[in-house]
This record gives structure tokens, C-alpha cells and sequence, in this order.
């Protein structure tokens, strides 16, 4: 293997996806769906999905399946705590019709102190998750 930061390192694996823990897993991707766009539970031999297990292709084809797992004791990451390490950046072109949109759909922002001046804000997403929105 090569040092972090230099090219030329030969991967152990690719990606595969991002999995999200959550109480309910279609509320989760039915939001990310509005969110991202794609199909939720796409025919793919790869998953297997049921109550506890949902999939999001994304629409951009260029991001990695988001899945949901249902966990009954989900407790969502809390904002700014040491334990937070973990978030989504999604671009959007306009923030103010984003937060919008978002906010219609069960998200609240978390940094609503911070003013507007920013090129990004920060929300939770319906089971809690953080996730940002970045003025492209």
C-alpha cells in the first residue's frame, strides 16, 4: 500500500453503499428519494429488501445506493456532540427553495443561528440524520 494522499494505491474494495439507521425504513427513503431522485427498492439482486431493509438507486447513477436498515431502538446522532461523524452533503442550485422543500418533508434545520450568509446549512433528516445543503 502507499501513504495516505498519493496516487497509484491499489483499492481493497469499492463502495457499495451507505447505510442508514433509522425506526421506519420507506419514510427515510421516500424522503431521500425526494431528495436525490432515483428508485426506491429498484430490482437488484444485490439487496434484499423488506420491512427492516430498503434501497435508494440515486437518479444521478453516480453516487452509491443509500440503504435503510430498521433498527427498533434508533437513536439519531446529535449535532455538534463528539460522537457526530458522519453526514451527507447534497448540492442544490437554490438553498432558500431547498429548505423549502426539504422542511415540507419532515427535515428541520440545525444551525438555524448561524444566519443565511453561508453557502450551506445544516438539517437533520426525518430519523435524525444530519445532512447538509450546499448552494452549487
Amino acid at each position: 500500500m502507499t501513504s495516505p494522499g498519493t496516487t497509484g494505491a491499489t483499492p481493497i474494495g469499492t463502495l457499495q453503499c451507505v447505510v442508514l439507521d433509522c425506526p421506519d425504513v420507506l419514510e427515510l427513503a421516500n424522503f431521500y428519494q425526494h431528495l436525490l431522485g432515483g428508485e426506491i427498492n429498484q430490482p437488484d439482486p444485490q439487496w434484499a429488501v423488506g420491512d427492516a431493509w430498503a434501497t435508494l438507486h440515486c437518479a444521478s447513477g453516480a453516487a452509491p445506493v443509500l440503504a435503510f436498515q430498521g433498527v427498533a431502538d434508533h437513536r439519531p446522532p446529535v449535532w455538534g456532540a463528539p460522537e457526530q461523524q458522519f453526514h451527507i452533503d447534497v448540492r442544490v442550485d437554490d438553498l432558500e427553495a431547498a429548505h423549502e422543500a426539504v422542511t415540507a418533508l419532515g427535515a428541520w434545520r440545525l444551525d438555524e443561528t448561524a444566519g443565511d450568509d453561508r453557502p450551506w446549512r445544516i438539517y437533520a433528516d426525518p430519523a435524525g440524520h444530519p445532512f447538509c445543503l450546499v448552494r452549487h
